[in-house]
């Protein structure tokens, strides 16, 4: 193809250009057939492209811009010439969006005696529609099923994901990471590299964790900092890495998140290293969670979790993690060494009962903090290990555990522990019921007042990203925008 017939760049749409000609041709006093004449080209022509039906080539718009008296770069500007051009062009988007073909409204011609009113009205009313459509995607139940299908896509890949361990060597290779742990000040170097300033505030709102400026290139994170700032910050600016843009379902939201998560691990503890390290503890058959803690300066929650990145792939051990509120409810959950966790209509793990007999439980009741928490617990799919840590959290206590199949204990450090249990949560009577001489004693003078979890009868927050205040975002950025 010649260059000059090539389509427009990523900076345009048709849309858009096609109203910059029409408003720039309209005040000149040109008619349509009169500048149709002027690039060689049959009026019918030029309307398809004046209203957004037809993407112009290159050597098009440079004819288009010469008859106009002006250079092509002023046709192919982001910002509308004038604010009706701007609700014009934002109705012609979304009449051609999915959505109006969902609801069966077919694109109508917006004429020029139209007020700028209605068709404000006609945009707000698209807006609501959407956070109607967020809202009824919010739901628990949305949530439970798109949480399960990427549960079954992490399982499917070993909870290996090769091209961000390839993002993360491309981001450590741009500072010149010399390998092994990364520093708090090689952390601020990533920042860097992607333009982004650090700011830490006292007034984050609630309901968030960060807030990446991205018109600024600022990340706001709070003052009182946890423990160890590196991973939430490589955790906000992940989103930056991979590009990611505004999540329009529940499930892509869960995806970005985890992709956030992971990447952050694999900056923090980063593949090659990590795995050498791994494999000469599997020689010496002295894997522990603990050792590769400390020897990456991360939290065990992220080191447990990074060993499930690499443990399948790498050293050929399937595993099994959780994650135990003190309450006793499962928050998160990965396996694929075919442990039977308990599960709800839909097949989800996340927000089901851990059995109080399973190691995750039972280390709430283990006084010693300092050392691991090492289990043998016998179930009717056979015997599995566990080591497990008691972790505190701004939510309460949690427990972090990583578990494998009695015939890979071998392997790990913790194997000769004598702690036994008997696990068979796949039925009530395990410890899903109460003991039969306390139901008998106490069941009908018992009245407990429940806490009620906040999504159990509410969808939850509305919005691109559940969970987040909108407004106390957009009043925070308002507040400190050096603009």
């Amino acid at each position: 193809m010649d260059a000059r017939e090539e389509p427009l760049d990523d900076r345009a749409d048709a849309i858009a250009v096609g109203r910059r000609i029409r408003a720039l041709r309209t005040r000149r006093g040109m008619r349509l057939s009169e500048l149709a004449d002027r690039v060689g080209r049959a009026p019918s022509q030029l309307s398809m492209i004046e209203n957004g039906h037809r993407e112009p080539r290159l050597s098009m718009l440079r004819a288009i811009a010469r008859a106009l008296d002006v250079s092509p770069d002023e046709l192919l500007e982001g910002e509308e010439l004038d604010p009706r051009s701007a609700l014009e062009v934002a109705l012609e988007r979304e009449m051609r969006s999915p959505r109006f073909r969902e609801l069966g409204i077919e694109p109508f011609r917006i004429p020029k005696g139209m007020p700028d009113e209605a068709l404000a009205a006609i945009l707000r009313l698209t807006g609501e529609i959407d956070r109607l459509r967020d809202e009824r995607q919010a739901t628990p139940e949305e949530a439970r099923r798109a949480n399960l299908e990427l549960r079954h896509l992490m399982r499917a890949q070993d909870n290996y994901f090769p091209e961000l361990e390839q993002t993360a060597r491309e981001v450590l290779d741009a500072i010149d990471h010399p390998g092994g742990p990364l520093t708090q000040r090689a952390a601020g170097e990533i920042a860097a590299h992607f333009g982004v300033r650090l700011h830490h505030v006292p007034d984050l709102p609630q309901s968030t964790r960060s807030v990446l400026d991205l018109r600024n290139g600022r990340l706001y994170l709070p003052n009182a900092a946890s423990s160890d700032p590196r991973g939430p910050m490589l955790q906000a600016l992940a989103s930056r890495m991979l590009d990611h843009s505004e999540p329009t379902s529940y499930a892509e939201f869960l995806r970005q998140r985890v992709e956030q998560n992971y990447l952050a691990g694999a900056l923090l503890v980063p593949e090659a290293r990590a795995v050498d390290m791994l494999r000469d503890a599997k020689e010496r058959r002295a894997i522990s969670i603990e050792d590769l803690r400390d020897a990456y300066s991360v939290s065990y929650e992220q080191a447990a979790h990074r060993f499930t990145n690499l443990a399948t792939r790498h050293l050929g051990i399937r595993v099994h993690f959780l994650k135990v509120h003190e309450s006793g409810t499962i928050t998160k959950a990965y396996e694929n060494d075919d442990v039977n966790f308990p599960t709800d209509r839909l097949g989800s793990i996340e927000g089901q009962m851990c059995c109080r007999r399973w190691t995750s439980r039972v280390v709430f009741d283990v006084d010693d903090r300092f050392n691991p928490y090492f289990q043998y617990t016998d179930t009717g799919g056979g015997t599995f290990w566990c080591t497990a840590r008691v972790e505190q959290s701004s939510q309460g206590a949690h427990s972090v555990s990583v578990g494998v199949r009695f015939e890979d204990t071998k392997w790990f450090v913790g194997r000769d522990t004598a702690n036994r249990g008997i696990s068979r949560h796949a039925d009530e009577v395990c410890c899903r019921r109460p003991p039969e001489h306390l139901s008998n004693r106490w069941r009908d003078v018992a009245w407990p007042n429940v806490a009620t979890p906040r999504t159990l009868l509410a969808t939850l927050p509305t919005g691109s990203f559940p969970g987040v205040d909108a407004t106390d975002v957009y009043e925070f950025l308002e507040h400190h925008s050096p603009e």
